[in-house]
C-alpha cells in the first residue's frame, strides 16, 4: 500500500472512531460532568498511549516540536473536550454539530494564512458541499427552543480551539512522530483538566458501569487510537484537506445512531449525510489530468516516522 493510501486508511479510521464517540458521550455524559468526562477520557488515553510508547521505545519529542505539541495539547485535547461536553448540555445535538462544523472552514483559513496551504477549487467546492450537508443534518436534528447563548458560545469556542489545535499540530509532525505528538499532547490535555479531578473521583463512585466503560472507550479508541491515526495522516497531507475529511463524521453519526440507538433518521437528515460524504469525496479528489501527468509524484513523500 502506497503512502497516500495508507494515509487515507488512517484518516478513515479516525473519522469512524470520532463518529462513534458521539454515541458513547451520550451514555457517559449522563453520569459525568463535562470536565470530569474530559479528564477521565484523557487519562485513559494517556495511559494507553504511554504503554504504546514504552513498547515501541519512543523517546521524548525534539525541542522544535514542543511548541506545537503544547498548543495543540492545551487547545485541542484540553479546552476543546471540556467546552464541547459543556456546550452539548446547553444546546441540542443538531445545533452543536452545526456550530462545531465551522471548524474545518477555520482550519482551511488558518492553514492558508499560517501554513501556506493551497486552496484548490476542488477543496473549496467540496467543503462548501459538505458544510451544506452539515447544516442540513444540524437543522434536521435541532429541537425547538433548546439552545442558549452560553451553549452557542461554548460550541463556537470548541470549533476555534479545534481548528487552532490542528494548525498548531501540523508543524510539530514535521519534527516528531505521530505517536509522540499524540501522546504528549494528550498528557498536556490531561494536566489542563486536572482541576476536575475531584469531580471525577466523586462521580466515578456513583456512575453506572456502562457510563464508566464508555468513558474508558472514549479514551482508548476515539482518543488514543484515532488521534494517532489522525496525526499520521496529517503528517502526509495538508491541514485543510484533513479538516475537510472530518465532514464525513456527521454522516457516520447519523448511521451509527440509527444502527446502535435505533434513532431512525428522517429523509432530510439522510440527504444531509449524503451531501457530507459527497463533499469529502470532492475535497479529497485530484484532477485526473494532473494526476496522470504527475504519476507517482502526486503522492506526498513520506515523513520519517520513528
Amino acid at each position: 500500500m502506497n503512502v497516500s493510501r495508507t494515509a487515507a486508511a488512517a484518516a478513515a479510521v479516525t473519522v469512524v472512531l470520532w463518529a462513534s464517540a458521539f454515541v458513547s458521550i451520550r451514555s457517559a455524559g449522563d453520569a459525568y460532568s463535562p470536565g470530569a468526562l474530559a479528564l477521565g477520557r484523557l487519562l485513559a488515553g494517556s495511559l494507553t498511549l504511554g504503554v504504546l510508547c514504552l513498547v515501541r521505545r519512543e523517546g521524548w519529542p525534539p525541542r522544535a516540536a514542543w511548541r506545537g505539541i503544547a498548543i495543540s495539547g492545551v487547545l485541542w485535547f484540553g479546552v476543546y473536550m471540556v467546552v464541547l461536553n459543556w456546550g452539548e448540555q446547553e444546546v441540542d445535538a443538531g445545533t452543536a454539530a452545526l456550530i462545531v462544523n465551522i471548524g474545518p472552514i477555520l482550519i482551511a483559513l488558518l492553514g492558508s494564512r499560517l501554513l501556506g496551504d493551497a486552496m484548490p477549487p476542488r477543496l473549496l467546492a467540496g467543503m462548501a458541499v459538505s458544510f451544506a450537508g452539515a447544516v442540513t443534518v444540524g437543522l434536521s436534528m435541532s429541537g425547538g427552543g433548546g439552545s442558549s447563548v452560553l451553549g452557542v458560545a461554548l460550541c463556537l469556542l470548541a470549533a476555534v480551539a479545534y481548528a487552532s489545535g490542528v494548525v498548531a499540530q501540523k508543524p510539530a509532525l514535521g519534527q516528531a512522530g505521530a505517536l509522540q505528538v499524540t501522546t504528549f499532547g494528550c498528557l498536556i490535555g490531561a494536566v489542563v483538566c486536572l482541576p476536575f479531578a475531584g469531580q471525577l473521583f466523586h462521580q466515578a463512585a456513583d456512575a453506572p458501569l456502562s457510563a464508566t466503560l464508555n468513558m474508558v472507550y472514549l479514551g482508548v479508541f476515539p482518543t488514543a487510537l484515532a488521534f494517532t491515526t489522525w496525526a499520521y495522516a496529517l503528517a502526509r497531507t495538508t491541514a485543510s484537506r484533513m479538516g475537510a475529511t472530518t465532514y464525513a463524521v456527521p454522516a457516520l453519526v447519523v448511521l451509527m445512531a440509527w444502527m446502535v440507538l435505533g434513532e431512525v433518521p428522517g429523509l432530510l437528515t439522510l440527504a444531509g449525510g449524503v451531501l457530507c460524504l459527497a463533499g469529502v469525496a470532492v475535497a479529497r479528489s485530484r484532477p485526473r489530468a494532473r494526476a496522470e501527468r504527475a504519476g507517482v509524484a502526486t503522492d506526498p513523500q513520506p515523513e520519517q516516522v520513528p
